[in-house]
């Protein structure tokens, strides 16, 4: 759903499950790191570096089990001495080639092609001996003996083609790391009960391998018990604080037919005329910080900043449901802290961004001001926007697989300590609502909504396009307090078909004072997923905009009557405005999507005498 200043977000535990689920997806169990950007193997390569700089030290440790197992066996096939500890873990043994090696993962020899100068050229690092300044050639006796054992057991797979190329050089290092994997291999040999298959003279040619190159050996384990101390270390805190960044771009270019309206008073000549009816480019930018806190919490940040609207009078019928007239001044649209409780419970809180909007799960599931419909009035049951909230607290629910339940309170200026603050005063709203989803098959959803809200402008009929008595921006002065009530359906027909709508009722009364307001409004959809190709979607909504469909308010605050001219007596509005909307969303790129958009008003403002007026509108959104 939408925010009050267009971030496209929703604060659900399915949201809530979704991102956390992105950061710890991609990630190692050592390393949280973020998909777009960071992943475990990269993560992996910075803490490589790091044990494997120069100055790194070298940790000594007691022979391991294989060493010992080797040793033994060799004892009757030729003299001994004490065995140089091997690596015990050969899954890490690749991070550990040399000291200036940046590769982690399995052994990279692909780096070091010789037809590729630049990537086999070796950074320069210190050195403990003589010995380690020299390469170790094909003609040598060591290479030759460790070509030997990996035709026998294949203990080095090679280069990625599959070919060997034991016809070049290798540097100690790279060696040593050889060396260790034929002595896992064997090992693996030997514990398997295999050892009959190992010749006696290969086990005596690996302890002679394991003298010569004791130093590099040793080497090579010190880093890679160093690499898994810090991973055990990484392992035990499960994450890290790391942040994602989703961004989405909107250009609209848009214009409607005139529409001259018999507003003041209604008498049958039309006298209200729409000077907004020029072509205009409305844009529209948000970012999402999502920010992992822990394994269970994230921090939501939102800002979102745009220039350009659809300048309706008096109506809020035209409006699109990308506009957001700030002079492309950034706002904060979001700043909330969300955490999940159990797996089952989802809570939030924040001074921005926190409201039924943000909270209620949708019923509709292509409702977006960037990829969705085209106006405002189509994202969703108008009832839900009551109060224009954005500082409180909210919880989401799984009750059971198939059922939830969303609860909000929200005040539309919690920062105010005069005549405002978080639980309302003379100039702010609140308002609290609870909505029930339910889906009782896997093409079905249903969400029935409730709110209560009380606003001191008396701004608060079904208000959602508008702050409005229904959809109009004329209000009464006085307090309000509204009770709405709505349902929200969608059925998914056919994979490629979803047939929908919405129905919304509100009351609302001047407190200690006789009399109400109604309010109705209603909306059918069809939405055609992937039509003409994947990622489409086509879309045919036809609807009423709110309407005051009684109002008995005392004498002078009754809004129908005082458009119509009267002293503000009862009744309602004379009018109905129909809304008919037909858009197609093509998805050009994974980011890229064009949406031209049609929409024609029938008798807008609830007024009958009004022209229908006609809307066009081009839609690009980029999304990253």
């Amino acid at each position: 759903m939408k925010s009050p200043v267009g971030l496209e977000k929703n604060v659900s535990l399915a949201l809530l499950c979704t991102v956390l689920g992105l950061f710890t997806a991609n990630v190692s169990p050592a390393v949280a790191a973020t998909n777009d950007s960071t992943d475990a193997a990269a993560a992996n390569r910075l803490l490589a570096l790091e044990v494997l700089a120069p100055e790194a030290s070298v940790k000594e440790s007691e022979p391991s089990d294989r060493t010992t197992q080797i040793t033994a066996l060799a004892a009757d096939a030729a003299t001994t001495t004490s065995a140089t500890p091997a690596i015990a873990d050969a899954t890490l043994q690749a991070q550990a080639l040399s000291p200036s090696d940046d590769s982690p993962g399995m052994i990279d020899v692909a780096t070091l092609d010789p037809e590729n100068p630049e990537a086999a050229s070796d950074g320069m690092a210190q050195v403990t001996s003589v010995s380690q300044l020299s390469d170790v050639q094909p003609t040598d006796w060591a290479f030759q003996s460790l070509q030997s054992l990996v035709e026998r057991y294949g203990c080095i797979a090679g280069y990625p083609d599959g070919t060997y190329r034991g016809n070049r050089a290798l540097t100690r290092y790279e060696f040593a790391a050889g060396v260790n994997s034929c002595l896992d291999r064997i090992n693996e040999l030997i514990q398997a009960g295999t050892d009959e298959l190992v010749q006696k003279e290969d086990l005596a040619t690996l302890q002679r391998l394991q003298e010569e190159f004791s130093a590099e050996l040793a080497t090579i384990r010190g880093r890679v018990d160093s690499l898994e101390a810090r991973t055990a270390e990484l392992e035990a805190n499960q994450f890290s604080t790391t942040t994602k960044l989703f961004g989405q771009a909107i250009f609209g270019i848009q214009g409607r037919t005139d529409n001259t309206a018999d507003f003041f008073p209604v008498d049958g000549v039309k006298d209200t005329e729409d000077p907004a009816t020029n072509i205009n480019f409305i844009n529209n930018v948000q970012l999402s910080l999502f920010t992992q806190l822990s394994n269970r919490s994230i921090l939501l940040t939102g800002l979102a900043a745009g220039n350009g609207s659809t300048a309706p009078r008096l109506s809020n019928d035209t409006r699109l449901g990308y506009e957001l007239d700030s002079d492309n001044q950034f706002l904060i649209s979001d700043l909330s802290f969300r955490h999940l409780i159990g797996s089952n419970l989802a809570v939030v809180a924040g001074p921005v961004g926190v409201n039924a909007v943000n909270v209620f799960r949708g019923a509709n599931r292509v409702e977006s001001s960037g990829q969705g419909p085209i106006s405002a009035f189509a994202q969703r049951n108008p009832i839900i926007s009551i109060g224009n909230g954005t500082g409180g607290a909210g919880f989401d629910w799984q009750v059971s697989p198939r059922i939830s339940l969303q609860g909000v309170y929200s005040a539309s200026d919690p920062a105010d300590p005069n005549d405002a603050g978080l639980f309302g005063s003379r100039r702010s709203a609140t308002t609290a609502g609870a909505q029930l989803t339910v889906s009782p098959t896997d093409t079905i959803d249903l969400a029935l909504h409730y709110l209560n809200s009380y606003n001191p402008s008396g701004s608060n009929f079904a208000g959602s396009l508008g702050l409005g008595i229904g959809d109009d921006q004329v209000t009464i002065g006085s307090g309000l307090k509204t009770d709405a009530f709505g349902a929200t359906v969608a059925w998914r027909a056919t994979p490629g078909i979803t047939v929908g709508g919405w129905g919304g009722f509100t009351n609302s009364r001047i407190p200690n004072r006789d009399g109400n307001v109604e309010t109705t409004n209603w909306m059918a959809f069809l939405n055609f997923p992937d039509l003409f190709g994947e990622g489409n979607l086509g879309g045919i909504y036809v609807g009423q905009p709110p309407k005051i469909t009684e109002s008995d308010l005392p004498a002078g605050q009754n809004i129908p009557n005082l458009l119509a001219g009267g002293a503000g007596t009862e009744g309602d509005q004379p009018g109905t405005t129909t809304h008919l909307e037909v858009f197609y969303r093509y998805r050009v790129s994974d980011n890229i999507t064009i949406t031209p958009g049609v929409i024609v008003l029938f008798n807008p403002g609830n007024a009958p005498e009004s022209d229908t007026v006609g809307i066009g509108a081009l839609r690009t959104t980029f999304t990253f």
